[in-house]
């Protein structure tokens, strides 16, 4: 749960002239009572004050419980492979607050940033953002500026209370519907997918990627005359012999096979983001389409950083996410390799769900502390686990240490996997990268 901060009798004072992004990042995390507070009201009003009208450009926005992230970076590549200009936004960030912008692929830069803050902060006159709420509109701020031709939106959290629902999208994706935020959206797949549907639109086209969607969504896309576009229905991947890992995919859609890339991505988001390409430019050749979709890599998903043994991270922190991570480490394993996780997660979230996920996969754990708010400690971590009946469970007081005892552990030819959330692959990158 998020705890809201002590009761200020003035509001903090902005930063002056000159403030570093540091500082500017700082007093955000100052100016509302609490870290997350769904609605659109106060985003609704400042917006009208930055903008007289919709933007210009085509907004695409994403949402789902897992893959978002994913589906950005593949859409974002093939976009700008047609010759398109690209506006990103993402959340949250591993390392750098310049991560969730980016302008034609590129980080956005702590000036532009700055700007960009300084033109919200003027519009917001005595509406209080939170800090998310802040930095989404500063983001519509950078992208409108940049004069790029598509905004590729990532929902933060949900879909219809979430900021970045403010914007009318031209194309909605839904990478997928599972339990995650209870606090905030529900604690079953029908409410939440109800709040993830929050992003269509009335006649809009849209891609569903879960293969097996709450009845909610489609409830919604048919009451709002929705071009829903659904896997299994719309669209079907093929898995097939040969590629990465053994394995290879094919998306069969408008009567035309498309390649795609076995890993490191999830398919799922990369077949969505191609559905969503040839919905929104239909003249793009399929073999620049696959050419790009090859290339999309995203930092901090099943990314590789080390070698002899293997070290891969990975943001994965929720059952639905490690049911994919599990799959994806099945593919890779060989016979006598040995997998050892270096898991470490925050407080509010299922990781007794998740452990059963990575449980038949995983040969040896090392349980890690994360010293952040919410950051579960290795000892609360491993009596959290102890009904999971783990094989093999040792406990770490930080990422750092669990890695280095990994590395000790492991064969040449092992595996060795790090994950749990945003905050642990940020210091495990923080080290190896």
């Amino acid at each position: 749960m998020f705890q809201p901060s002590k009761p200020k009798s003035q509001p903090p004072k902005a930063p002056g002239a000159g403030a570093s992004l540091d500082n500017w990042l700082s007093w955000l995390e100052s100016i509302h009572p609490t870290e997350i507070d769904l609605g659109l009201d106060r985003v609704l009003l400042v917006l009208r004050r930055l903008f007289r009208s919709k933007p210009r450009a085509r907004v695409i926005s994403v949402a789902g419980t897992n893959g978002k992230g994913s589906t950005v970076a593949a859409l974002e590549a093939v976009l700008q492979a047609h010759g398109r200009r690209t506006g990103a936004y993402t959340s949250p960030h591993l390392q750098n607050y310049n991560e969730r912008i980016r302008v034609d692929g590129v980080d956005v830069d702590d000036a532009t940033l700055i700007s960009a803050f300084e033109k919200v902060e003027a519009a917001r006159g005595s509406v209080t953002l939170t800090y998310f709420e802040f930095g989404t509109l500063a983001a519509f701020v950078v992208l409108n500026e940049a004069g790029v031709q598509d905004w590729i939106l990532e929902v933060g959290l949900g879909g219809r209370l979430d900021a970045v629902n403010v914007i009318d999208p031209d194309l909605a994706i839904i990478t997928s519907v599972d339990i995650d935020h209870v606090a905030f959206l529900g604690d079953n797949r029908e409410v939440i997918g109800f709040e993830k549907a929050g992003i269509l639109r009335p006649g809009i086209p849209a891609v569903l990627a879960d293969v097996d969607p709450p009845r909610s969504v489609i409830q919604q896309a048919v009451a709002q005359k929705v071009a829903l576009k659904r896997v299994g229905e719309n669209y079907t991947i093929e898995e097939v012999a040969g590629g990465n890992a053994g394995l290879d995919f094919i998306l069969h859609v408008q009567e035309q096979d498309i390649r795609l890339p076995a890993g490191p991505l999830p398919v799922p988001g990369v077949a969505a983001a191609a559905v969503a390409m040839l919905t929104l430019e239909p003249g793009m050749a399929i073999g620049s389409l696959e050419a790009a979709l090859a290339k999309v890599t995203v930092p901090g998903r099943f990314e590789r950083l080390g070698y002899e043994p293997d070290l891969y991270v990975d943001v994965g922190h929720n059952p639905h996410a490690a049911r994919w991570l599990s799959a994806r480490l099945q593919a890779l394993k060989g016979a006598s390799q040995k997998v050892h996780a270096v898991y470490a997660a925050l407080a509010d979230k299922d990781v007794e769900g998740v452990a059963h996920a990575m449980a038949p996969i995983v040969d040896c754990w090392h349980l890690a502390g994360l010293k952040v708010p919410r950051g579960l400690s290795s000892e609360t971590l491993q009596d959290r686990l102890v009904p999971c009946e783990l094989s093999r469970v040792c406990a770490h007081d930080s990422v750092a240490s669990a890695i280095a005892e990994a590395r000790v552990a492991a064969g040449p030819n092992d595996i060795i996997i790090v994950f749990g959330s945003f905050f642990t692959v940020a210091e495990a990158r923080s080290l190896l990268v």
